[in-house]
């Protein structure tokens, strides 16, 4: 039976979750194994679910109860579902929510890059991208663009931070990822050398004087492929280029002279894509 009760009192600190933790108190809650996220709206939720995340409360408008939440409140179990109207959640978060129904859960354990990528033949690696939308982007181009996984460099934005769980339409879910190293020493040389051992070659998405079309027939032809995408403004890191196998540049028109990097990894992902064998 679903433990539905009233969100009435701004201070009660079962609320902290939703509206008062910073996104990097809730990642380091208790333990960082026992960390928090937040999913918004339905159908991300039900994805989150139906990877294995553990719910643990829920905070929706009333109406929800019975209409869009109904099906995520009789998955969830017992967990307690904090409830108002829309103008008290407003309040109560700081905004307003644009799909009526929040879930607070439990971080999932992240694999290995080992793991991760035995039997992978194209990656995602996100240099230091530090705007959540762009890395929700990137996951939701991941997914649709046959992306096998997603490894993100100790400077990048956390996956599960909310914005970027809500504009990936939660194929942060869908498409395996983890972290490649925990600190900034981590990267590039010694990431770069687990994905050389794991068989991989490496593409660095960069504009320079000697780099690759995207065209280019031997980059679809390598039977595993890393592509490293850097952060905005910036770009890829100098050594992150050197050390890479490939630089690839996406052919530009117009005078123009790159792409925001979330529509540079859509143009990679597609063009990339292992082909059938």
């Amino acid at each position: 039976m679903p433990n539905i009760m009233e969100a009435s009192d701004l201070t009660l600190p079962a609320l902290d979750v939703f509206t008062r933790l910073t996104e990097a108190q809730l990642r380091n809650r208790l333990e960082a194994e026992k960390g928090v996220f937040i999913a918004e709206s339905p159908k991300v939720i039900a994805r989150a679910l139906d990877a294995g995340c553990e719910p643990l409360s829920l905070l929706m408008e009333r109406k929800h109860i019975d209409g869009q939440g109904r099906d995520i409140i009789a998955r969830c179990g017992d967990i307690p579902v904090y409830t108002a109207d829309r103008e008290v959640l407003a309040e109560l978060t700081g905004y307003a929510l644009t799909r009526g129904v929040l879930c607070a859960m439990r971080r999932p354990p992240l694999p290995s890059v080992e793991e991760l990528c035995a039997g992978a033949r194209r990656v995602a690696v996100l240099e230091g991208i530090v705007d959540s939308t762009n890395v929700g982007a990137i996951f939701r181009s991941a997914a649709a663009l046959r992306m096998d996984a997603v490894l993100v460099t100790p400077t990048c934005s956390d996956p599960l931070y909310r914005r970027a769980v809500r504009v990936s339409m939660g194929t942060v879910f869908q498409v395996p990822w983890t972290r490649i190293g925990d600190q900034p020493a981590d990267w590039p040389e010694a990431g770069l050398e687990r994905l050389r051992a794991l068989g991989f070659k490496t593409a660095a998405m960069a504009l320079s004087d000697d780099s690759v079309s995207i065209e280019d027939p031997r980059l679809t032809a390598e039977e595993r492929l890393a592509i490293v995408l850097g952060t905005e403004g910036d770009g890829l890191a100098k050594n992150t280029i050197a050390d890479c196998d490939y630089t690839v540049r996406i052919p530009m028109s117009h005078g123009v002279d790159s792409l925001n990097v979330a529509a540079a990894s859509a143009v990679a992902f597609w063009e990339l894509r292992a082909r059938q064998k």
